[in-house]
């Protein structure tokens, strides 16, 4: 099993669908996330986490449980416990005690990616990166915009964004993932919103259905003209040097290199 935590498509599996965790493993993403909140209804939550599996890839394999303050929260973590995962994700991650009480509890040994959706948890990001238990930062996009009851449009979802870029760099944690697109078979649209994601700074994108994976890569994959710019750049030697007519010094290389270090990640 894998413990990167670098990934760049990211697919959520209801944990009461056991038969798709192969398949989901299958289907060309970076990473698989068996989701016991959202994607599993009231009544299926305790037999979905009883059939729960994680030996069926070698991807990195991670687990959304429900969050703190609900019933299924701490049975969620005496589960994971006992799997072979590679990381939990935490919902509504917020400073509440939630991430001080798992880094102490049965699943102190997993990293945290800590999904934020809530105003509070936006406010809180810089210090929720900050935590030593938490490896990674995601945004839970639509759940962000219910809470503040505003539009799920980039636009208005910009601030946000932004501010979880810098709280993930601030805290030294890989580009953080962005939140879902809810359209499943919207190629250009996926792709756009993939591609909006990474000009942000994101690092990747979470997925809900395996037909969005290929549209989500293309949008993180830099396009060939940056790609054979950035090679040019990095020709052009130490200090200043022009470059297509335009200056070149070091913060230029450092943006060249990593251009080339994310079309290494995600071809």
């Amino acid at each position: 099993m894998s413990t990167d935590l670098t990934f760049t498509t990211a697919l959520f599996v209801p944990c009461d669908r056991p038969e798709r965790f192969a398949k989901a493993a299958a289907s060309g993403a970076d990473a698989i996330i068996l989701d016991l909140e959202d994607a599993v209804a009231v009544e299926r939550k305790e037999a979905a986490r009883a059939r729960l599996s994680a030996d069926f890839s070698n991807l990195p394999i991670i687990l959304r449980i429900n969050g703190a303050g609900t019933r299924w929260h701490a049975d969620d973590l005496a589960a994971a416990a006992k799997l072979r995962l590679t990381a939990i994700m935490l919902p509504k991650a917020e400073m509440n005690g939630a991430l001080e009480a798992i880094a102490a509890g049965p699943a102190a040994h997993l990293p945290i990616v800590a999904l934020v959706e809530t105003a509070r948890g936006l406010s809180e990001a810089r210090a929720v990166a900050t935590h030593p238990a938490v490896a990674r930062m995601a945004f839970g996009s639509i759940d962000f915009s219910a809470d503040l009851g505003c539009a799920h449009e980039r636009e208005a979802l910009l601030f946000a964004r932004n501010e979880l870029v810098l709280a993930s760099r601030l805290a030294g944690l890989p580009a953080p993932v962005d939140g879902v697109t809810t359209a499943l078979d919207d190629v250009e649209l996926i792709t756009n919103d993939a591609r909006h994601g990474r000009s942000l700074g994101f690092g990747g994108k979470l997925c809900i259905h395996p037909r969005q994976l290929e549209a989500v890569r293309a949008g993180y994959l830099p396009e060939p003209d940056e790609i054979a710019w950035a090679h040019r750049v990095l020709a052009s030697g130490d200090g200043a040097a022009a470059v297509d007519g335009l200056m070149v010094d070091e913060p230029v290389r450092v943006r060249a290199r990593r251009i080339l270090a994310q079309a290494d990640l995600v071809t």
